[in-house]
């Protein structure tokens, strides 16, 4: 028999609230994403070419981690500074000021180029790793395609003027969120807001994170800033707040000002006008269905992913979900076959749909029981 069971979703969902209205950010170029659902919230002309500047160094420093967390790579391995490294610190671009000749730790590096957004420490990190910085672009280039940035190339760690050093708000926000979701405790980093390096030949310098949301009480935590003349201002940013995360990328503000408030913002507009509904947790059972010619006359069943969706405030009671199987299914049935479907649905249409799992064995009845239970199908209909 073909089934289909509405669930009740308030019986095991949990909404971030809020409402909906339309919003126009004064940047070239601008997307924001919801991070728990992936979902697009606003975006302005999001694959169009732009140079990402400094939001580079998020590459930079997820090429790292990702050594780090393989093993490859140590915090404490340290990196000898080239003079090519140097001359950065001496050529009025952001600088962690290291000397020719430092011996400097990965652990140091990544907090110049993170906080103090230091160019000369991602070519120092650059060269340590792959030997030279053409070199480590092109892994930052191949962990972009891998990552689906599609309209993206790196051409040096630190994204000073170079024309074939180029993005899209889109492939950014695809990197930022690798970036939040494979290293968090790395992704900490980013909230840090001052760094202090013990310099070579002079006095301790300290410089502050150039982001300014991390200094505006809303709850952000992150990313990167950019400028670069042709480009103007941007800034990829996040912020939680009550266990919700949203990822705002933009580029092409014309101020400082213009990129702290717009960006802003974006990332108000997320938290004040959407909902956030989990609906459906990886770790526990969704509900029961029927089993038929089986030792238990029910099977726990799940999916095996976290399901989130946002949707707008004033429209969550369309949201439905239900189960959808061919039932009683008929025992033997192994743990985690697949006995129906687990479906999404917003104002009468599928946004989603789902295997739906069998959470444990249920084993077959003997030859005597299941002839019983024959006999009072036939004669009773009783399952």
């Amino acid at each position: 028999m073909f089934r289909i069971i509405i669930i009740n979703l308030l019986s095991f969902i949990f909404l971030i609230s809020n409402s909906n209205s339309n919003i126009e950010i004064k940047a070239r170029t601008a997307i924001l994403q919801d991070f728990l659902s992936g979902e697009i919230l606003y975006e302005k002309e999001p694959d169009i070419q732009i140079y990402p500047a400094s939001m580079t160094k998020i590459m930079t420093s997820i090429i790292a981690f990702d050594l780090i967390k393989s093993g490859d790579l140590s915090l404490n391995d340290k990196f000898i500074v080239s003079e090519k490294a140097w001359r950065l610190s001496t050529a009025g671009y952001s600088s962690m000021f290291i000397m020719v000749g430092d011996e400097v730790s990965v652990e140091d590096l990544l907090h110049g180029i993170i906080t103090a957004s230091g160019n000369d420490a991602c070519i120092a990190l650059a060269e340590g790793i792959a030997g030279t910085e053409e070199e480590f672009a092109i892994l930052m280039t191949t962990k972009a395609k891998e990552l689906g940035m599609d309209n993206t190339n790196f051409a040096n760690s630190s994204g000073i003027n170079d024309p074939d050093n180029y993005s899209t708000v889109r492939d950014i926000l695809k990197m930022s969120r690798y970036l939040i979701q494979k290293h968090p405790d790395f992704y900490e980093w980013f909230s840090i807001k001052e760094f202090t390096w013990d310099r070579t030949g002079g006095d301790p310098i300290t410089q502050g994170n150039r982001n300014p949301l991390l200094y505006k009480n809303i709850g952000a935590d992150g990313i990167k800033t950019g400028y670069l003349a042709v480009e103007k201002y941007s800034l990829a940013s996040s912020l939680i707040r009550n266990g919700r995360r949203l990822i705002a990328v933009g580029s092409g503000f014309e101020t400082k000002n213009a990129r702290s408030r717009e960006s802003s913002k974006l990332l108000t507009y997320g938290l004040t006008n959407f909902d956030v509904v989990e609906i459906n947790n990886a770790n526990k059972t969704i509900d029961k269905v029927d089993v038929w010619l089986g030792k238990e006359d029910q099977v726990d069943v799940y999916v095996n992913e976290n399901i989130y969706k946002t949707i707008k405030k004033a429209k969550k009671s369309l949201l439905k979900v239900a189960l959808k199987y061919e039932g009683p299914v008929e025992a033997p049935i192994k743990k985690n076959d697949i006995l129906g479907k687990f479906r999404v649905v917003y104002d009468e249409e599928l946004i989603g749909e789902y295997e739906l799992l069998a959470a444990k064995d249920i084993e077959k009845v003997n030859i005597f029981t299941r002839l019983i239970k024959s006999l009072n199908y036939l004669i009773w209909g009783d399952v």
